[in-house]
């Protein structure tokens, strides 16, 4: 079983002009030149799966991290104000990120063991497997 990020399908036109047009390549392209979606590893040991989010500039505060049924949510929200205040504003800065990825969780991960943490600019998320005693692939029944 693999972790896959799940592809919410946010397009304000009808499915019927996407297949039309045929600009699936061009969603592709542009979710990797896109500097608001961070860069996300994903990693599979024999014990556990590891998410590795790039996550320069920001703090453990502005991260959100949860499961709902099996998904792995992962939000950013950060806002920044910066202003110079010498009379009159000749210039007034300021910034907003908004980030949101949700992952499919396989069968096989310990949803009440999932832990994070940010670190030199990288969000690490840590999901432990099952073990196989827990999660058997035959079920004997008993025949009556």
């Amino acid at each position: 079983m693999t972790m896959t990020p799940a592809k919410r399908n946010q397009d304000w036109m009808p499915n019927i002009f996407n297949d039309f047009f045929g600009n699936e390549w061009l969603d592709t392209f542009s979710h990797k030149v896109n500097p608001s979606v961070p860069a996300m590893n994903i990693i599979e040991t024999d014990d556990e799966f590891k998410v590795e989010l790039a996550a320069p500039g920001l703090k453990k505060e502005d991260f959100k991290v949860h499961v709902d049924n099996n998904e792995l949510i992962i939000s950013v929200e950060k806002k920044t104000e910066t202003e110079d205040k010498k009379g009159k504003y000749l210039r007034r800065e300021f910034g907003y990120t908004q980030f949101k990825q949700t992952l499919l969780l396989p069968d096989n991960v310990d949803k009440e063991h999932i832990e994070a943490k940010q670190d030199h600019g990288v969000l690490s998320i840590n999901i432990k497997k099952k073990n196989k005693e827990e999660h058997p692939n035959t079920k004997p029944i008993e025949v009556k």
